[in-house]
């Protein structure tokens, strides 16, 4: 069974082909600087047929598509038609920089690839059964009810795909069958999230990515009355503080980096901003991995992910120091050397295992597309 996975962006196309027999990557691909997606549509089946794996995209047996938002609507992977297309495009206030691409590839692909089930996998599924108090703002409640202000959460792929793996080692490794989960996704966007026998209880991304963690070039957590300060005494507008806390703020507003290893680099050789940016950044992830122990009495696992929490010993390792309060104790060899798709960093009188996990959204995404179709 061939399966591609697409995630489309405004100005990219990411896919992927998958044997499904065995899990196997047949072929990835990248196309920047789209202007147009039916042209980006043409060029990724030129490119599949140009390596012998398609004649053309009739060929596939099912398409899955990353969909970023999918609200209160999509709480599963779902079979496209078009009653789901014009729900995805009424989500678009909710994901205005992501929807509109994901609905113009899945448009495209359709019109591309006629008869071929394909399938839309959200970002925001995996968080869609939080507890109301958890998912609720402290707002007046009209404005959910009218608005859909809401926590919903994002880098679901990735948490569910991660904490499902390291369930499966626990349980093979330990007999841990009931498990309590810390899941933290450590890229260029961060999240945490708290995972209870396999389903999502919390995430520290909100109704946008912005909330929680603190992120490349994302403020994460900030008292809201500071744009209101900000817009009395420099007459910034909306749209200048939109852009403030999403593109110039987080890593790169403290240090002027939003890349980690050029970070560590720069602490290294003395730079005081780069090391004050690593501290918050530690230090806001462990607060969050003291709430959700909390929220979860207690953890059995807590994995770091993405491409910092995969990559970066250094962060991992601060991350967990002085946490033994809460059973998290490293063992800095394991740290250094694990390369593995799971490593287990903990040290022996850990209460907690402690676990690298390499995340793989385009095989989730494509392990949920079979799932459905197979249904």
């Amino acid at each position: 069974m061939k399966i591609l996975v697409l995630n489309s962006g405004s100005s990219s196309l990411k896919f992927q082909l998958f044997d499904m027999d065995s899990h196997r990557v047949l072929y990835s691909g990248l196309i920047e600087q789209v202007s147009d997606h039916q042209q980006a549509i043409i060029a990724m089946a030129e490119q599949l047929s140009a390596q012998g794996h398609i004649d053309d995209l009739t060929d596939l047996d099912a398409i899955g598509h990353r969909v970023v938002h999918g609200g209160e609507c999509f709480k599963q992977p779902t079979l496209i038609n078009t009653r789901t297309i014009e729900a995805i495009e009424q989500l678009i206030p909710l994901a205005p920089l992501h929807n509109p691409a994901n609905v113009l590839g899945i448009k495209m692909t359709r019109q591309s690839a006629p008869g071929v089930p394909q399938v839309a996998v959200f970002d925001t599924a995996f968080h869609a059964d939080l507890p109301d108090y958890a998912y609720t703002y402290g707002l007046p409640y009209e404005l959910y009810k009218k608005h859909h202000i809401r926590r919903y959460g994002f880098h679901g792929t990735s948490h569910q795909y991660v904490t499902r793996k390291a369930a499966e080692f626990l349980d093979n490794a330990y007999g841990i069958k009931n498990t309590r989960l810390i899941s933290l996704h450590l890229g260029n966007g961060a999240s945490a999230t708290a995972v209870l026998n396999g389903r999502s209880i919390d995430t520290s991304m909100g109704m946008t990515p912005l909330e929680g963690l603190l992120m490349g070039s994302r403020s994460g957590d900030i008292d809201p009355a500071i744009l209101f300060y900000l817009a009395r005494e420099t007459g910034a507008d909306i749209n200048t503080l939109d852009d403030l806390l999403n593109k110039q703020s987080g890593l790169k507003g403290l240090c002027g980096q939003n890349d980690m290893r050029t970070i560590i680099e720069q602490a290294d050789q003395g730079d005081e901003l780069s090391t004050l940016a690593i501290h918050i950044f530690c230090y806001r992830i462990k607060k969050y991995i003291g709430a959700y122990t909390g929220a979860l009495n207690g953890i059995d696992g807590l994995i770091f992910t993405g491409g910092i929490g995969e990559n970066s010993s250094f962060i991992r390792e601060q991350v967990c120091t002085n946490m033994d309060g809460l059973g998290i104790i490293m063992d800095s060899h394991k740290n250094q050397v694990a390369n593995d798709a799971l490593s287990e960093l903990q040290s022996p009188h850990s209460k907690v295992k402690i676990l690298a996990v390499k995340t793989n959204e385009e095989l989730e995404i494509a392990l949920q597309t079979q799932q459905l179709l197979d249904s």
